[in-house]
């Protein structure tokens, strides 16, 4: 079994600046994660397939357009639609502090705002992918043949 974090770092939709998931994904993989870059503009639909083949810990969504209150809950359902909700789902970007918690009772993990220091992105990220580790591991096989991750 291949205990290396595995995460998904992309852009949804129209918002073309990079920069800070560019800065994330690289931070992520200096901290010894596998990174998959899938770049700008890529739909919902294309992000949560990539993160099945992948297959992918948790999938990191970098958001400056606006557009967060619909493409994270999009997001989700596509999950759990495609019966792959154990795929954590987090981001960052420019999203006011009252929208960020209306995001996390969703079921977005978290929401880096600008600004944040990568180091608190990478122990975010390290510690809840060990947690859900440690719950899969007693868990009942995943499903659809994933692993459980």
């Amino acid at each position: 079994m291949n205990d290396k974090i595995r995460i998904l770092i992309s852009k949804v939709g129209l918002d073309g600046h990079d920069v800070g998931a560019k800065l994330v994904a690289k931070a992520l993989r200096d901290a010894g994660m596998e990174v998959v870059y899938a770049g700008l503009r890529r739909t919902p639909e294309e992000i949560v397939n990539i993160a099945i083949q992948e297959d992918v810990d948790a999938i990191g969504i970098s958001i400056l357009s606006g557009a967060h209150m619909t493409f994270f809950p999009l997001i989700l359902n596509l999950l759990k639609e495609k019966e792959a909700s154990e795929i954590m789902l987090f981001g960052g970007g420019v999203i006011p502090l009252s929208d960020v918690k209306e995001l996390k009772r969703l079921g977005v993990r978290e929401l880096f705002r600008a600004g944040t220091n990568t180091s608190e992105i990478i122990d975010f990220v390290r510690r809840e992918i060990e947690k859900k580790k440690k719950r899969n591991f007693t868990a009942e096989p995943a499903k659809k043949g994933r692993s459980p991750r």
